[in-house]
């Protein structure tokens, strides 16, 4: 493609890898045959041709998003350029973020332990252990 020339279509799998929803085509193409992708509110193909101004669900693992196609690109470029290419409904975006929230504050009372316990703290743990068989 040159740069003169202004694209009227493009791919879905192209089109999601270039607007940085997947790392790879494959990737996309995966979500895409898996159900992960609806274009107007209908399951698509990766093959399927996209245009500006549809509209796009994409399930991301826990993160869903709703989009509107607003432009085409087959590169993948920089995190700027690459969020020029759709705008996210605002009630998506809430969502999406008030759910991340809930999902970092519920994981927020445990710590892993930095290593295995020593020789110490494993006394200490089966001490507690005994002190529960009574």
């Amino acid at each position: 493609m040159t740069a003169t020339t202004e694209l009227v279509s493009v791919r879905l799998d192209v089109w999601l890898w270039a607007a940085r929803f997947y790392k790879t085509r494959a990737l996309a193409k995966q979500a895409i045959e898996g159900g992960k992708v609806e274009v107007q509110g209908q399951g698509a193909k990766a093959s399927r041709l996209l245009k500006v101004g549809e509209q796009l669900k994409v399930r991301r693992g826990e993160d869903h998003f709703e989009v509107e196609v607003l432009g085409l690109s087959e590169r993948r470029g920089s995190a700027p350029v690459a969020q020029a290419l759709y705008a996210e409904s605002e009630v998506s975006r809430e969502t999406r973020l008030r759910l991340a929230a809930e999902r970092r504050a519920a994981n927020a009372g445990y710590r892993a332990p930095a290593s295995k316990p020593d020789k110490r703290a494993r006394r200490l743990i089966q001490a507690l252990g005994d002190l529960d068989a009574l």
